[in-house]
Order: structure tokens, then C-alpha cells, then sequence
């Protein structure tokens, strides 16, 4: 029988699962909406039941794990410790999980989950320091330093989007002020458009823009249309995700930052300014040789092969 390793990428509003070779092949993939104002129970049992389903049909597949990546996943206990947009507290996912599948399970936090898929099988492969940033909600980064994941000693290292940048700027759910993914992330630059509002009553394209369910897309063809507040939005967005890199890279010195999903997709319109505004900030001997490039792996992908690789570069028998 064939072995997988089942991937699971906890979101906010959707969780993504696949069937993972260990050459990093996704047999099948999926979303379901994770539900996160329910107990996590409700999300594990639909996804048994979906697994379930899966093998109906698939019986010459053998599933050998589980690996999961969620946001504030700790990899050295197992749980998930009050996962920000989900409604669960702290919750020992690990244990659930052995006990709903009985079978081997492991969990990190997604944006260590997307740069081991980065390291193992995207554009960082012959890379031994970088760092994969996650832009959804939030903004989440994992650090692979001398070519292993940086966890600290509590599990907990890399939390690069609650970095301040402003002391005195707007607070964050976490109780700080000026935090980056405040500024440069979906939830940040939502923040950032209502205040153009506000200040720009007689401004056409940011009064157009809905209150919620903004895709990002429509600021995109704004700004290549050459619409002023789309461009002064993103090159807000970047400056401010510039001075954040810059005081990542000298504590760091990575090779590259690879960006993940989310307003990354919008490209130079946001990055050309960061790699500007980085390299204003760094060190001199530093300037031009730290790269910002986009993830070399679909979307929706490097989660879940990053979360199955805790399987397999553990070499699961």
C-alpha cells in the first residue's frame, strides 16, 4: 500500500487539508470552513468524516500521520494556545487528533508549516536562512536559521508580526501598539483604508470600497490605472513593511524574505517599496543583498505540504 501523511492548514475562516507523498505530491486537497466560533471538536470530526470518505475510495492508500499547521501552534506541546479569530482558548489539537485518527500527529505553527514546504520543495531549497511571511489576517513568519526552523525555547520564536514599528500606533489585539500586521496585513490595511475615509470624504475609489470582504485585486487594477490613493495605499503598506524587514535582517541576516498568499499577490505594487524602504534601513554592508521574493509554491499548498513534512523529515516509519 501506498503511504500519506495527511496535511491539515488551520485558517481563520478556512482550513485546508491534503493527501501528501513524501516527494511533497498532493494526492487531493480541500477546504472547509473552519467554523472557529464552534469547539475545535466540530472541525476534527468533519474532517474525519471527510478523511473517512476519502479512503471509501482510495483503499490501496495508507494514512501514517497527521501534521498540522495553526496559528499559535506549539510544536513542542502540541497546542494551540488561544488561537487568534478562533474561539477555542488553548487546546491540545494533538491529543484530539491521535485520539479521533489514531495515528501519529504533530503540529507547528503555520507559518513554520509553510516555510518547511518552502525550504523542502519551493524556491528556498538550497537556502539555509531565510524567512517565509504570511499575509492573511495577520502577518506570520517562519525562520529557518542555519537550516533548521527557529522555535526558541518555548516554541514561540518568529512572531515577526507583533514587531512594533510605532510605539504610539494603533493597538493591536495582542495589547501592544504598532504592531506590523497591524499595518501591513489584511486586518492592517482594512485599519488603513477606513482612515483614508475618513480623511478623504471626496476621494471616489477609497469611498467605493466595501466595509468588509475586500478583494485585494480591486486595489491591484486601481493602481495600475494609475489611481493616486491605490498607489499612496500600497506605498504606505510597503514603506512600513520595509522598516519591519530591515529590523528583522540585522538581527537575522537572512539570505532572502519569501512571501506567502494573502496582499502579497499584489507583487512589486508592494514589494518594490519594502525592498526600497529595507535597504534604507539596513546596514550598510547589508544593502542590496537580502532578496524579497514570492513564494514558489501555488496557493494553498505550502501549508499543507510544510504541515505533512513534519511527518516525513521525521522520518515516520
Amino acid at each position: 500500500m501506498k503511504k500519506i501523511v495527511l496535511g491539515v492548514d488551520i485558517g481563520g475562516t478556512n482550513t485546508a487539508y491534503g493527501f501528501v507523498e513524501e516527494t511533497g505530491s498532493i494526492l487531493y486537497m480541500e477546504q472547509i470552513p473552519t467554523f472557529g466560533h464552534e469547539p475545535v471538536e466540530d472541525l476534527v470530526g468533519r474532517l474525519k468524516s471527510k478523511v473517512n470518505s476519502y479512503f471509501e475510495h482510495h483503499s490501496n492508500l495508507e494514512l501514517i500521520g497527521i501534521g498540522v499547521g495553526a496559528p499559535n501552534g506549539n510544536y513542542y506541546t502540541g497546542i494551540i494556545q488561544d488561537p487568534p479569530n478562533l474561539n477555542w482558548g488553548n487546546i491540545n489539537i494533538v491529543s484530539l487528533i491521535k485520539e479521533k485518527f489514531s495515528c501519529d500527529t504533530m503540529l507547528t505553527n503555520d507559518a513554520n508549516a509553510a516555510a518547511l514546504g518552502e525550504k523542502l520543495f519551493g524556491i528556498a531549497k538550497d537556502m539555509n536562512n531565510f524567512v517565509v511571511i504570511t499575509l492573511g489576517t495577520g502577518l506570520g513568519s517562519g525562520i529557518f536559521c542555519n537550516g533548521n526552523l527557529l522555535y526558541g525555547h518555548d516554541g514561540f520564536a518568529g512572531e515577526m508580526g507583533h514587531l512594533s514599528i510605532d510605539p504610539n500606533g494603533r493597538l493591536c489585539n495582542c495589547g501592544r501598539k504598532g504592531c506590523l500586521e497591524n499595518y501591513v496585513s489584511a486586518k492592517g490595511i482594512r485599519k488603513s483604508i477606513n482612515e483614508f475615509k475618513e480623511n478623504n470624504p471626496d476621494d471616489s475609489f477609497i469611498q467605493s470600497l466595501p466595509k468588509k470582504g475586500l478583494d485585494g485585486r480591486v486595489i491591484d487594477r486601481a493602481y495600475d490605472d494609475g489611481v493616486s490613493s491605490a498607489i499612496q495605499l500600497y506605498n504606505n503598506v510597503g514603506k512600513q513593511l520595509g522598516i519591519g524587514l530591515a529590523q528583522v535582517a540585522i538581527i537575522l541576516s537572512p539570505e532572502a524574505f519569501i512571501f506567502y498568499g494573502g496582499y502579497s499577490n499584489a507583487g512589486e505594487r508592494i514589494l518594490g517599496v519594502a525592498r526600497r524602504t529595507m535597504d534604507d534601513y539596513l546596514l550598510s554592508s547589508q544593502k542590496g543583498k537580502i532578496d524579497i521574493l514570492q513564494s514558489g509554491l501555488p496557493q494553498n499548498e505550502a501549508g499543507i505540504i510544510g504541515a505533512a513534512s513534519l511527518l516525513w523529515t521525521n522520518r515516520v516509519p
